[in-house]
């Protein structure tokens, strides 16, 4: 049989199930050579178990942290080095719980976590979960693997670890990838492998197609197989209403509403959590108040998240005093004060100019316990570099009693290349890679299109060749000014070669 074969590669011997290559489709016998990086699996410290439940309890969530952010901080060093050997560097003990965890932190770096996924499934004794592949797929389907996925899906199926939220994550990466229809057919495959669809997973494939921005889709999947197929319910009905919320689209948050109520179903907490919050994006403040009161005279109990809505709405149409007001109903409200109300105090006060309230609402934060946490950092951080108090945030930055997160590392980078310090966001750049996490896409773009400004292109060329090295594609109008750089400098060879090696990205896919 010809799926029974073996293949002899680097080393080890590889069933065709597994065996992982590249196929252009501008080439067909593309080889390996593609990702240089997949090698043979080297040997590593690793349990003797790795499903019995005595070995589960010998992880902490702490070790399994620590081990993950040291992975991470060796994979950086990831140029011309294979993973294999970088990860021996490394000499953790290896358990499910620690692959899930790097793969999570590797979501924005598919080529990275596919080499890491393969690496510990050669390991002796070794065997993924459910969640590790789950986190594989989260990360291909960004750099949009889909045959790879699907080939996932069936080894998952062989091992009996498939679930119904793998086909939620591929709808999703579908969906955000604006391949609609691939979208719905991802979660109508189901049925294929076996699982019989439920009023939850026809909510779910409404929600994954509302929250990418498909909400229009989504509406029409709704109307065609309500009392069909499915039996819509409360939350079918919500995830429109946020659907449209999002889109600044009160009319047919309206029409839904409307729809709703006349259906039987009685507004919940969690609705006029929904039509509150989209009323705020859409400055209608005077029609979220009203909806608050409604729900008030209802004895509907507002949730901490109604309170954030409406602070966060006001306070960012400088109206601090009415979100004030809001913050001490929220205080009377009998439900504990908790970082995201106080991150909107804190944002309320940025917007309105008054930063000397918005330190000590952080400092009130620390003294009861419950923060600051690095999206209260962050909020000070962007409406300082919006007022362009570069030393500030500096000082702010360094200070934080909690570790950055990729966005706050954004916002740093991109204050400094836009101030014209690249010192200075290539020494942020270092330090984050330092402490394990990996740029996206925004931040090469934000230090690539500085270091052109500054015609520093050869490292400009070094900062493109890392991030489709990791598997990022980049954003065509970062390219294009790469390019229009080189091509002013009469480096055409550069411009060919860098735009092969993106074409190659584009269109390589990984199949099983």
């Amino acid at each position: 049989m010809v799926f029974s074969r073996f293949f002899h590669f680097a080393g080890v011997n590889l069933s065709r199930r597994v065996l992982l290559r590249i196929t252009s489709s501008s080439s067909p016998s593309s080889s390996l050579e593609s990702i240089p990086w997949i090698h043979k699996a080297s040997t590593l410290k690793v349990y003797k178990s790795f499903h019995a439940p005595s070995v589960e309890t010998q992880v902490s969530t702490d070790d399994v942290s620590h081990d993950a952010e040291r992975i991470c901080k060796v994979l950086t060093k990831f140029t011309d080095s294979n993973v294999e050997t970088l990860l021996n560097e490394a000499s953790v003990k290896l358990s499910p719980a620690l692959v899930e965890e790097v793969l999570k932190k590797l979501s924005n770096a598919g080529f990275l976590a596919l080499s890491v996924f393969k690496w510990a499934e050669n390991q002796k004794g070794f065997k993924h979960t459910t969640a590790s592949y789950n986190a594989l797929i989260e990360s291909l389907g960004k750099i949009k693997q889909f045959k790879l996925i699907w080939c996932l899906v069936d080894d998952m199926k062989q091992k009996k670890l498939l679930s119904r939220d793998t086909f939620a994550l591929i709808s999703r990466r579908y969906a955000r990838a604006r391949k609609v229809k691939e979208a719905i057919t991802a979660f109508h495959k189901m049925e294929e492998y076996g699982f019989k669809m439920e009023s939850s997973d026809f909510n779910r494939m409404l929600d994954t197609l509302s929250k990418s921005r498909n909400v229009g889709d989504a509406q029409k999947v709704f109307d065609k197989i309500k009392k069909k197929r499915f039996e819509p319910d409360i939350k079918s009905y919500t995830i429109l209403l946020e659907g449209w919320g999002q889109e600044l689209n009160l009319l047919r948050v309206n029409e839904v509403y409307g729809e709703m109520k006349d259906e039987g179903f009685e507004p919940d907490v969690v609705t006029y959590g929904i039509i509150i919050n989209a009323h705020c994006k859409a400055k209608k403040y005077d029609e979220a108040v009203r909806f608050f009161n409604e729900m008030e005279q209802r004895n509907c109990k507002p949730s901490p998240h109604i309170f954030c809505s409406l602070i966060n709405g006001l306070g960012s149409e400088r109206k601090l005093n009415k979100a004030l007001e809001f913050f001490e109903r929220s205080k009377s409200s009998g439900f504990p004060l908790e970082a995201p109300t106080y991150n909107a105090l804190v944002g309320a006060y940025c917007w309105s100019q008054r930063m000397e309230d918005a330190f000590k609402t952080v400092e009130e934060m620390r003294l009861k316990g419950v923060g600051p946490n690095a999206r209260t950092y962050d909020i000070i951080l962007h409406h300082l570099t919006r007022k362009q108090r570069t030393k500030e945030a500096y000082e702010v930055y360094k200070k934080m009693s909690c570790e950055p997160t990729v966005g706050t590392y954004e916002i740093m980078v991109r204050m400094f290349c836009n101030e014209e310090r690249l010192d200075m966001a290539i020494k942020i750049w270092d330090e984050m890679k330092g402490k394990g996490v990996l740029p996206g896409m925004h931040m090469f773009s934000s230090l690539i299109t500085a270091l052109c400004h500054e015609n520093k292109l050869d490292e400009a060329c070094e900062y493109f060749n890392e991030m489709l090295d990791v598997g990022i594609r980049p954003p065509g109008q970062m390219f294009s000014r790469l390019k229009q750089t080189l091509l002013d400098e009469g480096r055409k060879d550069k411009v060919v070669e860098l735009a092969v090696k993106m074409d190659r990205l584009r269109k390589t896919q990984l199949v099983g």
